[in-house]
């Protein structure tokens, strides 16, 4: 378990992290989600003891990342896949890193066939692919055979086999018992594996909800109806007092009202349906709503100068 207490950070005038406090539970899979720059590196970061915080506390089942003997054995994680020493063997790398953490040797061979390097496991880093590397960053969080894994932005690189597996992995990770605490951009990816959401931005907490609840907080949620027979329904809708509203192409959008209770209606008058489908927002739809306001960084389409074409380009490199 991870608890985060207060947990503040400051670099001069900047608060990357404003007194964050939660609970990463578990025997679930945590989505760990925020803006650029939201302060989810930083708080990654300050659980394992990489930045101190202005404020605040962390602890790793109830101690500091720096009371834990042979760290590996509590808390693995994946925050940056790269920090590999490109001269050394993927084996190698995980035998000092094994060596290091009172870790016995055997585990390296298993988390290498863990993640598919088996093949490679004498290769040097430096020829790896990113995904690969990505792999071996994996490998090393798994070495220890912890009870606390953390990832950050782990599909990166990852064909979709891999995305695939990975997904499969934290959710078996979870189903253990284990603490799995995972930031991701992906929205479609996270809402296929994360149980839970801690959502931050500016710093702040935003929300600490399940992903179902999450999303129906956060988004609207209405009932889409298709009729040849329009006016027809919306007499039988507004007798019930049904609200409706128009939607695209010729829709009836139906708020409130369960998709049974429509259909029932239009059947007591006799209305053809050639629709009637429940709509939910998906987990992209209801972070961007809430996390609107949090938004350090605003990308405004049509706006400013037009690139210049390949032939303007061509032109203009020509004329130094």
């Amino acid at each position: 378990m991870i608890e985060l207490e207060g947990l503040t950070k400051r670099y001069g005038e900047k608060v990357a992290v404003d007194r964050l406090t939660c609970t990463v539970r578990p025997g679930i899979v945590t989505g760990f989600l925020g803006p650029n720059g939201a302060g989810k590196s930083t708080t990654m970061r300050m659980i394992l003891g990489l930045d101190h915080p202005t404020a605040g506390d962390v602890r790793i089942d109830g101690m500091h990342y720096d009371q834990l003997k042979d760290p590996l054995t509590y808390i693995g994680a994946l925050l940056e896949a790269k920090g590999v020493h490109p001269g050394r063997s993927a084996y190698n790398h995980l035998l000092w890193l094994a060596q290091s953490n009172g870790v016995p040797d055997r585990r390296v061979r298993e988390v290498l066939e863990t993640v598919g390097l088996t093949a490679v496991a004498r290769k040097k880093a430096k020829g790896f692919s990113m995904g690969m590397g990505q792999r071996l960053g994996i490998a090393a969080a798994l070495l220890g055979d912890p009870q606390i894994l953390m990832f950050d932005e782990p599909v990166n690189g990852l064909d979709p086999e891999g995305i695939h597996w990975i997904r499969t992995l934290m959710k078996s990770l979870a189903e253990q018992g284990r603490t799995v605490f995972v930031s991701s951009h992906l929205m479609s990816e996270m809402a296929l594996t994360a149980d839970h959401l801690v959502v931050i931005g500016q710093g702040r907490l935003l929300a600490d909800t399940s992903m179902a609840q999450f999303i129906e907080r956060n988004s609207r949620s209405y009932v889409r109806v298709r009729t040849p027979q329009r006016e027809a329904l919306l007499d039988a809708l507004h007798r019930a007092g049904v609200t409706v509203v128009d939607g695209a192409d010729g829709t009836l959008e139906v708020d409130g009202t369960p998709a049974e209770k429509i259909g029932e209606l239009a059947a007591r008058d006799g209305v053809v349906l050639h629709e009637l489908s429940p709509q939910q927002a998906s987990l992209e739809e209801a972070f961007m709503q809430l996390t609107a306001e949090s938004v350090e960084y605003h990308a405004h389409p049509g706006t400013g100068a037009p690139l210049p074409s390949q032939q303007q380009w061509g032109e203009s490199w020509r004329k130094g």
